[in-house]
């Protein structure tokens, strides 16, 4: 009798095990955005009055984040009390030949946000292109004072459903701080 009331209880589990396995249903994990890879951020100046000449400063991580650590690191250097025009050009130099990312965010306007903090006071810096509601940041606009160094930190901002024209939401896709030299 033991051995009957056993076995039942046995057959019941296993029972309830496949019971509970049947009502399971099988949810596929939330599809994600593809992390980009980005090696190089290069920054265009072009002087507004065209009377300084053009600046180029370049950020370069050959292997994207992680890994093996920058080659190119470049300071910006402005000259003082000048207005400077500045695109963002943004690559993924891990695959042959190199990706675009700047496409790719221009593309996604609407999902992307630079953020730019210039640690001088002598420097502001003003967003020029947008998605129609919101600023972007891959053209912008640079206005030096006088001669100053400090810093200035870039960041690139994904933000998919939530952007609202502030730095604080989304994902940091790069985050570069270049030395700033007004001179």
């Amino acid at each position: 009798m033991k051995t009957t009331i056993k076995f039942g209880l046995v057959c019941m589990v296993a029972l309830a095990s496949c019971k509970k396995d049947a009502d399971l249903v099988e949810v596929p994990p939330p599809v994600g955005n593809e992390v980009e890879v980005i090696t190089t951020m290069t920054l265009l100046f072009s002087d507004d009055a065209g009377i300084n000449p053009d600046v180029t400063a370049t950020f370069r991580d050959p292997d994207g984040d992680g890994g093996l650590d920058y080659d190119i690191f470049d300071t910006i250097r402005l000259m003082n009390n000048t207005t400077y025009n500045t695109s963002i050009l943004l690559l993924n130099e891990t695959v042959s030949p190199a990706d675009t990312i700047s496409n790719e965010v221009l593309d996604e306007d609407d999902e992307h946000f630079f953020c730019f903090t210039p640690s001088l006071a002598n420097l502001s810096i003003v967003r020029t292109d947008s998605d129609g509601m919101y600023e972007v940041g891959l053209q912008s606009q640079w206005t030096t004072g006088n001669a100053e160094n400090g810093t200035t930190q870039i960041v690139l901002k994904h933000q998919p459903g939530v952007k609202d024209g502030t730095c604080a939401p989304g994902e940091t896709d790069i985050d570069v701080t270049f030395v700033t030299e007004v001179q």
